[in-house]
Parts: structure tokens; sequence; C-alpha cells
């Protein structure tokens, strides 16, 4: 499809929509880091009929300094940028504790390319070519995730402490260091505090899998986010309920 028939289409169908995604969606600051013309007009042009802000850079380097600097409710890049590609962008951003919410656009479309950048830390990730109504949809699921608010900032169970605004874990006092993956995979545990949570919950809700990749992800987290946690302690936080899940007890 011609990129003006596609965004005619897609004009058509947001504003079917519009309405009814008002009543429920804010305006976002969008940063979008993407070095081909066409597709970023393209998705610049959409969001901008969302009502979203939206900044555009076009290397790897340039994204890095606005993601830093600037303060933005997503992030959205492609792969293969210049200067710097988009993974070593997101690693470097989440080793600097930038934790904005990313999607990634590739045409990198493996299962090994799509969890080599949901493990870099990206929250989502679409392949290239794409429908404007799919991304949009995306970027509205991302806007829906639950923000921390005061009332939420801490949680708490047993002798575990997670600071959700500070990004903090700590267990009986003593600071835990997590990757961004292993903080989303605990803070999802202790969420489901007393429940046995089962590894598709884990797929769908942590790494945003709807569909069983057919690797060892889930276990390499649980087992290096066990291992941290139980450093210099005597009991295991969390508990593997063999043919079913993981849970972490509640506090007695």
């Amino acid at each position: 499809m011609k990129l003006t028939k596609a965004l005619k289409t897609r004009r058509n169908n947001f504003n079917a929509g519009e309405i009814l995604s008002s009543a429920f969606l804010k305006t976002m600051k969008i940063l979008l880091i993407e070095d081909d013309k066409k597709t970023g007009d393209y998705i610049i042009t959409g969001l901008k009929e969302a009502a979203h802000s939206i900044d555009l850079a076009k290397d790897g380097y340039e994204g890095l300094i606005l993601a830093k600097e600037g303060t933005y409710d997503l992030l959205i890049m492609d792969r293969m940028l210049p200067g710097l590609d988009g993974l070593s962008l997101l690693k470097t951003l989440r080793m600097a504790h930038c934790n904005t919410p990313t999607l990634f656009l590739t045409t990198m479309c493996g299962i090994d390319d799509r969890v080599e950048g949901l493990n870099a830390g990206a929250d989502d990730y679409l392949v290239k070519p794409f429908a404007f109504s799919e991304l949009n949809a995306r970027v509205n699921a991302l806007l829906r995730r639950p923000r921390e608010t005061v009332e939420q900032k801490i949680l708490q169970t047993s002798e575990l402490e997670i600071n959700l605004l500070k990004r903090v874990v700590k267990r009986n006092g003593h600071l835990i260091d997590l990757q961004p993956t292993e903080f989303r995979l605990l803070e999802y545990l202790v969420r489901h505090v007393g429940q046995v949570v089962t590894r598709t919950m884990l797929l769908e809700n942590v790494w945003e899998f709807h569909f069983d990749p057919k690797t060892n992800i889930v276990e390499t987290h649980i087992s290096r986010l066990r291992s941290k946690l139980n450093t210099g302690n005597k009991s295991d936080l969390i508990t593997t309920v063999r043919g079913s899940g993981y849970i972490i007890h509640e506090a007695t």
C-alpha cells in the first residue's frame, strides 16, 4: 500500500474511534528514534492526529541524549540505527536507570531477536512493516499500564521492600541490584503475593509475549532473581510449585 493511501486509511480508522479513545487516554510526550524519513513521517503524522507530542531523533546518539535529558512518557525506536544501534542504546539507558517504557520497531522478526530486545529492557516489540492501527493500539496499551501513585510507591512482603518510584529493592534493609526485567518480574510476583503465578502469566505480563517462545527465558530470569534475593539470606522467597509456576508467600 502506498504511503498516501496508508495515511488516508489510517486517518479514517482513527477518526472513527477518536471520541471513544479520548475518553480514556491522555496526551503522551513521545520520543521517536527513527532514521528512515518516510517511516518517521508516517508515525509522526498518525501520533499527532492522536493528540500526542512527538520529538524525533534520527540516529542513536541523538536519541540517547534526548532520552536522558528529556521527560518522555514513551520511547519508540528502530533497532537498526546509525551511530548507535537501538539495542545498545536501550541497554545504555537501562544501565543509567532510565526506565521510560520503550517500543521497538524493527525488521528483525526472529524469536531470538524479540527475546534479545525484551531482555535488553524493551516493553513491547513491533515488526516492520506494520499497520498504524496496531502501533496506535500498542502505544495506548503502554499508556494504560498502571502508573505508580503515592499510595502504590512501596510494595512490601515478608522482609522484602520494593520502592516503585525509585526502582529500589531491599531485603532486610540490604540493597539488591536488579536489572529492569528482573525488577518487573519481582514486582509482578509481589503484586500477586500468596498466589501461584504461571509461566504463561509471566510471559504475557513481564515480557508481553502472547505466545510461547520455546525458550527457558522465564526459568533463567527466575534463577537469577532468586540468586540475588537469597544472597546473604537463609530462606528462599520464591517457591517453585512444580508443574504450576511460582509463588511468593505472604508474611506470617
